[in-house]
């Protein structure tokens, strides 16, 4: 191989060497099932699939603007109803789903803030399943910026997917999340996917759910199968390896 060929090989294999770092997080498992890996979780690729399944239409149930198990029939329910739905779901031959998490961060109850608290805008994503998927994964902006003046330009529910796998019926409005607010247990914490802002409410408020599950559904018990594209870059790995030795003979980059 001449000098110039491998001169121009060395630095292709370095250029993918540093694109290999980047990974994907969203893989689609087929079945209407996305695996999140940044947060070990399967969701279901529908957001609204208690109406699209025809489940809410089916309970559709009013029983006053107090109850917590009111449903209607384009998905929005009540907070027990919502929590009822999730639990009773059965997707993928999986029965464990259930309604994303928000952790109470700091001081017990709603410490709101613009940035980095578990209330309001900008929020600590660490503690919050569905706030972590709008903000880190979809990319998503908040209304108010981390200084407190908004509107932002490009705020709002304006990407529903990531890495090319989109998730439907993503309703820009709020979702339930499956934790109770521990000050008043009539409430319960939930996210507006309009604006980004993290909250509690009435259990008797009707707002959308969305189901989760723990871990990954690929390759059945919880184990994941390799994507194409993963394969693609162990296979060009190992022939970087070869290359890669060579290069450094050459004294063409360093270790």
């Amino acid at each position: 191989m001449n000098k110039k060929r491998l001169g121009i090989l060395c630095s292709s294999v370095l250029l993918l060497g540093l694109a290999s770092t980047a990974q994907a997080t969203l893989f689609d498992r087929g079945g209407g099932m996305i695996y999140d890996s940044d947060q070990n979780l399967t969701w279901l690729q529908d957001a609204n699939y208690a109406a699209t399944s025809g489940y809410a239409a089916a309970n559709a149930v009013y029983n006053g603007a107090t109850a917590s198990n009111n449903i209607f029939a384009d998905g929005v329910m009540g907070w027990d109803a919502a929590v009822a739905w999730a639990s009773g779901l059965s997707v993928g031959g999986y029965t464990d789903w259930r309604l994303p998490t928000i952790t109470d961060n700091g001081n017990d109850g709603c410490n709101f803030g613009f940035t980095g608290t578990d209330c309001g805008y900008n929020i600590d994503t660490s503690g919050s399943e569905l706030g972590y998927m709008w903000y880190n994964i979809l990319g998503n902006i908040a209304y108010y910026d981390t200084s407190g003046n908004g509107p932002q330009a490009g705020w709002g529910l304006t990407s529903t997917g990531a890495d090319g796998v989109n998730f439907l019926n993503l309703q820009s409005y709020y979702y339930w999340s499956g934790t109770e607010y521990a000050l008043a247990t009539r409430n319960a914490w939930n996210f507006r996917s309009s604006s980004g802002r993290q909250f509690s409410s009435n259990k008797s408020s009707v707002f959308y759910a969305w189901a989760v599950r723990s871990g990954d559904v690929g390759g059945g018990g919880g184990g994941t199968v390799p994507e194409p594209g993963t394969l693609l870059l162990m296979g060009l790995g190992l022939a970087g390896l070869v290359v890669r030795r060579r290069c450094l003979q050459e004294g063409r980059y360093a270790v």
